[in-house]
């Protein structure tokens, strides 16, 4: 891996001046890059410096490659497999467990050596890897910048959390009052990171419409979502069910090629490959149908769009997609008769769609960036 090339040095005001954020993802699907991209994005159009990293190239002899690979292989083929490793190793609870520290480890002096070419004042944490990295340097003094971690997941799992960080952001109070119960490093509730185009009207979303319109005329548009790598188990049956009661199945698969030929099999149903317009596409659909309780369930939420949890993905996906509906932002639907019941309830305006809407987008009440920029300048 080649060293980033060095970033030039200016002076700095603390106070209210522009700062520089050293932001670390990880290319694990999509959600986790997103919101990298979308704080560096506020950090520029507020007059500071952001580079962002990926925790994974940080990792030697090709590790980070082959943890993607797994990870992938994994929820897409034999997704019983990750929801025991994260019964075993991720999910809360008592007893000894092997944390994230030791593989962390490794990608230590490729960290410290980016810190010293891009000069940060602070470092943000969007992983739970990166969070074990930043918070084991703090804890060695290695990375004298303070560490913010923005936990993106509504389901906080034990990967995240290390002592030596400084600040803990989560999307809702529920999540950080598992990042306290846990840990005594501060916690602040700042609401989900999402790019401001899905909280605005979205001229294209005529143009979707055309297009359901097109595809199934008079249905009622439906996402299904699989993510970024098009996950899901038992895709086709819930889209057969869907269109057999009526609704236009909008189907989301990602970059998965093989899972887009399969569903374009399932007659009545729209199937699309990786979307770049999601905030038209969001605005024009009535309800989505989520199995992970990530970032395209977030960004539903933002645009006003009520999301149904149903499959969830073993571990983090199918805590979360609880997690959200426990805190009354989405819904379950455990088999699929509870499924069609609550599409009718949410596709038809009225009190119980305005309600789901209004405490989906209650969740968006913080800056994430601000509080960064805060730890950075105290």
């Amino acid at each position: 891996m080649h060293s980033p090339s060095p970033v030039p040095r200016r002076p700095m005001t603390r106070a209210g001046g522009p700062l520089r954020l050293l932001i670390i993802s990880a290319s694990m699907g999509a959600g986790h890059d997103t919101v990298a991209r979308e704080l560096a994005r506020r950090a520029r159009e507020q007059g500071h410096d952001a580079h962002v990293l990926d925790v994974l190239r940080l990792l030697p002899l090709g590790l980070g490659s082959g943890l993607r690979l797994f990870y992938q292989s994994s929820i897409r083929h034999y997704p019983w497999a990750y929801g025991g490793l994260y019964q075993a190793l991720l999910r809360p609870g008592t007893g000894h467990r092997p944390n994230g520290v030791p593989l962390a480890r490794l990608a230590s002096s490729r960290l410290t050596e980016s810190v010293e070419h891009t000069g940060p004042d602070v470092v943000v944490s969007v992983f739970h890897l990166a969070a074990q990295l930043t918070g084991h340097l703090r804890a060695l003094g290695r990375l004298r910048q303070p560490s913010a971690v923005f936990v993106t997941d509504f389901a906080v799992h034990r990967q995240w959390l290390h002592p030596g960080n400084d600040l803990y952001l989560c999307v809702t109070d529920d999540a950080a009052r598992a990042v306290r119960g846990s840990t005594a490093v501060p916690v602040e509730t700042t609401g989900p990171v999402v790019a401001p185009d899905f909280f605005r009207p979205a001229a294209s979303a005529a143009t979707w419409r055309q297009r359901f319109e097109w595809y199934g005329p008079g249905r009622t548009p439906v996402l299904l979502s699989a993510g970024a790598w098009g996950a899901a188990s038992g895709l086709d049956e819930t889209a057969r069910l869907l269109s057999a009661a009526g609704y236009l199945p909008v189907v989301l698969c990602g970059r998965n090629e093989r899972l887009r030929a399969r569903m374009a099999r399932v007659p009545g149903t729209l199937v699309l490959g990786w979307v770049t317009d999601m905030p038209g596409l969001l605005r024009a659909a009535r309800v989505m149908v989520d199995n992970a309780a990530g970032q395209t369930a977030v960004q539903a939420l933002a645009s006003g769009l009520p999301v149904v949890g149903h499959r969830p993905l073993p571990g983090h996906g199918a805590d979360g997609v609880r997690r959200m509906a426990a805190l009354g932002v989405s819904e379950t639907a455990p088999d699929g008769t509870a499924l069609l019941r609550a599409l009718r309830r949410l596709t038809t305006d009225g009190a119980a769609r305005d309600l789901r809407i209004a405490q989906g987008r209650g969740l968006f009440r913080g800056d994430a960036l601000a509080r960064v920029a805060a730890l950075a300048e105290a």
